[in-house]
């Protein structure tokens, strides 16, 4: 059975939180802040927040410099994941991608159609890996962020979720780098 494995030490990852739209400030802007309360609930550090329009060139430009600052290992983003013409997050993302992670949205939207049903196909959810760096991009509703984080993040963020999780891989992410520096 998946659970915790207390005999571990738990393992702090910086996060950095990155929200996307038009219209939301830091005071209003409701979703960063549920996913910054929740990490920094699980024991993890911000490194950073910061708002973004529905643009993707800036979206894009804010995650590289978070993939090129060691001091950040995951980027969360909330909005700009559903289908109309100004969500453009999963296209900034996925160009950044040296890895994609299917699985993360597929079990995103599996644990959405539970809650809201066949509405959950319209969530582009998405993940990967770049630059050693995790990626997630979720849907901008608070709902969403939740569920993101309290049915996923949180145990694969935590390095003492069994039978494996993202933490304990983190010093393998550039293995292909390191291999060609030899």
């Amino acid at each position: 059975m998946p659970g915790l494995d207390e005999t571990r030490p738990f393992v702090p990852v910086n996060i950095a939180i990155l929200t996307v739209s038009d219209s939301r400030t830091l005071e209003t802007d409701t979703s960063g802040q549920t996913l910054v309360d929740r990490a920094e609930a699980a024991g993890h550090n911000l490194a950073a927040r910061a708002i973004v329009t529905d643009d993707q060139a800036k979206i894009r430009a804010q995650v590289q410099a978070w993939i090129n600052d060691p001091a950040v290992d995951c980027v969360i983003s909330t909005g700009g994941t559903g289908v109309t013409g100004r969500d453009v997050t999963p296209e900034a993302f996925e160009g950044l991608y040296e890895k994609r992670i299917d699985g993360f949205g597929e079990a995103f939207r599996w644990i959405s159609f539970q809650k809201i049903g066949t509405s959950a196909m319209q969530s582009r959810a998405t993940a990967g890996v770049a630059g050693g760096t995790y990626l997630f991009a979720l849907p901008g509703s608070g709902g969403a962020c939740r569920d993101g984080w309290d049915e996923i993040l949180v145990n694969q963020l935590d390095n003492r979720f069994r039978p494996c999780n993202f933490v304990e891989i983190m010093p393998r992410l550039q293995e292909h780098v390191q291999q060609r520096n030899k």
